[in-house]
């Protein structure tokens, strides 16, 4: 049995409101799209998967996927659901075995257990998808008023995917009217029986702005990403009778030499941000043969790791700076360093940690030729 998965992701979803449609917004460390791709890339029985898109999203898709989206094949979607949905299953090669699952971009936190029960049904059946029982009481109205009650016996919440032997389903939709509310309903008006599987609560489908904040919540309880990165950075001391340090000027004997203002801590700490998102380093980003940053103020780096850190859905949990020198003295300055990066960063300042120590007169900082420093950041996907 060959099994391949049809997301269907060419629809607007306005009422998710966003800048671009609900599929391309962001939910925990990437987009919703990338997330409902890796629930099935990571599932050992799909051989194939299908992303059905608009035409007009293609640049979309691909920063949405990234380099992931050599793991599917794209199909350009029609202007409804079930013409999506026909030009996903035309592109599958047919064969006795071939099976099909239909699943809304709208849904990444499908778990493996409800696709397991979706393919073993269709070993029995031409036709399975997961549901829910209404367990609510449901009532009828007019005008902020309960007109009647409806038995909720037999009634089920619909999920996806929605399983099918595909050269039935291809049938089912090449013969059906069109404007059907899913698969399962093109499959019905054929005559197909279609199995209940047991559905999730938590495969919810993201419509409204509200179920993205349920959706994290959901997300951060099946996984945590946590990332650790670490920064190393070097100035040698020069002319001047100040140095920058963690975003404080102190009164010194020397200068710090470097293409910006040389705040070798908050350079470090930059850098282990950059690091932990696996985004190189401040070079790559500030070029220092680019005239724009000489002497340029590092908050500016460091803002720009935080904003980036965010984009990604991550959120900095706790920062340790430390710097390693002989003069000048560190500790009178440490929480006036500690609350000026908490305020660059956004965060609370009993997550910033800064310290000192010497290199007990050893080596270039030993012999008060500048300053090192080293930094740890640690990033959770919010």
């Amino acid at each position: 049995m060959t099994i391949s998965a049809i997301i269907v992701a060419a629809g607007r979803g306005a009422r998710a409101g966003g800048d671009v449609p609900k599929q391309f917004q962001r939910l925990g460390d990437r987009p919703v799209l990338a997330q409902t791709v890796a629930r099935f890339a990571s599932h050992p029985g799909i051989a194939r998967i299908i992303v059905v898109h608009n035409v007009n999203d293609m640049a979309l898709i691909e920063q949405a996927l990234g380099p992931d989206i050599a793991q599917v094949t794209l199909v350009e979607g029609g202007a409804t659901r079930d013409a999506s949905v026909r030009a996903g299953l035309a592109a599958l090669p047919d064969t006795q075995e071939a099976r099909v699952l239909i699943h809304d971009a709208a849904r990444p936190l499908v778990t493996a257990k409800v696709i397991d029960g979706v393919i073993a049904a269709l070993e029995n059946g031409p036709a399975a998808a997961p549901a829910l029982p209404v367990t609510d009481a449901l009532w009828q109205g007019e005008q902020g008023r309960v007109t009647g009650l409806t038995d909720r016996n037999g009634l089920f919440r619909a999920q996806t995917p929605q399983g099918f032997h595909l050269s039935a389903i291809r049938a089912a939709h090449d013969t059906h009217g069109g404007g059907t509310a899913d698969d399962v309903a093109a499959a019905l008006a054929a005559g197909l029986d279609v199995t209940i599987t047991e559905g999730d609560e938590d495969n919810i489908k993201l419509t409204h702005p509200g179920d993205f904040a349920r959706a994290r919540r959901i997300l951060k309880g099946q996984s945590v990403d946590i990332r650790t990165g670490n920064g190393f950075d070097v100035h040698r001391f020069g002319e001047g009778s100040s140095v920058h340090l963690c975003g404080v000027e102190i009164d010194h004997s020397h200068g710090l030499v470097g293409h910006s203002d040389a705040d070798v801590g908050m350079h470090a700490l930059t850098d282990a941000i950059y690091g932990a998102l696996a985004l190189g380093d401040i070079g790559q980003h500030f070029p220092p043969s680019d005239p724009q940053w000489k002497g340029a103020a590092s908050h500016i780096f460091l803002e720009h790791a935080m904003a980036q850190a965010r984009d990604r859905g991550f959120t900095v949990t706790h920062a340790d700076v430390t710097l390693i020198c002989e003069t000048p003295k560190i500790g009178p300055h440490s929480d006036a360093m500690r609350a000026a990066l908490a305020r660059i960063m956004g965060v609370d300042m009993s997550r910033i940690s800064v310290k000192a120590t010497t290199s007990e007169q050893l080596g270039f900082t030993g012999r008060k030729e500048g300053i090192a420093a080293l930094a740890t950041a640690t990033l959770v996907a919010s």
